[in-house]
């Protein structure tokens, strides 16, 4: 028996294809949409195709723009030779949200994942290389998860990377910021400890 029409129905599972969401909030999205005004139902359609057809990749780093280079690499303010390796364009926002960091990215999408069949060749390693190949690059930053799949990632690129003459750090892990060291688990004591510098 079919509760909605099909139009709805096709509205619930476009929203329940999106990583995140279920079947109920599927369809707490698409009543949402069939109460919005007309107009604002079609800027909302048109901002989807929009961000479809302009969003494509940074030439340089890889990271999602809707130009040639992104407001990153296009500053003259951020310092060329260090290059912070990410996963996700996620995760240049969480480090852009820090202001701490100065210099350049480079956007893997994705990490390598023998598992859910992804290797070096589905990743943007190669476009790193060749970045780092055409010199005036002294650090590359490894950001990546500290989870397998990261590490393994991590791992990888700092060896193809080491031939190359650049230093390659890795971000240090630990404690959080006001938790306890009782709920620590073993893994974040280790990292802690290793990743420990003088005061």
């Amino acid at each position: 028996m079919e509760f909605f029409p099909s139009s709805l129905d096709n509205l619930i599972d476009c929203f329940a294809r999106l990583p995140g969401i279920g079947r109920k909030t599927a369809q707490r999205l698409a009543f949402f949409v069939l109460r919005l005004p007309r107009e604002e139902a079609e800027a909302f359609a048109h901002a989807i195709l929009e961000a479809r057809e302009s969003v494509r990749y940074c030439s340089v780093c890889q990271n999602l723009t809707d130009g040639e280079i992104c407001p990153v690499c296009a500053s003259g303010k951020r310092d060329g030779s260090v290059i912070c390796v990410v996963a996700d364009p996620k995760d240049v926002a969480a480090i852009e949200r820090a202001r701490d960091f100065a210099g350049l990215y480079h956007v893997l999408h994705g990490v390598i994942s023998p598992m859910n069949r992804v290797g070096p060749d589905d990743i943007k390693v190669k476009e790193l290389l060749a970045r780092v190949s055409r010199g005036g690059v002294s650090e590359v930053i490894m950001a990546t998860n500290p989870d397998t799949e990261g590490e393994a990632t991590a791992m990888y690129i700092s060896r193809l990377l080491k031939p190359l003459g650049v230093r390659v750090t890795r971000l240090a892990y630990g404690i959080p910021v006001g938790s306890n060291l009782e709920y620590a688990d073993e893994a974040t004591l280790f990292r802690a400890l290793e990743g420990r510098r003088e005061m």
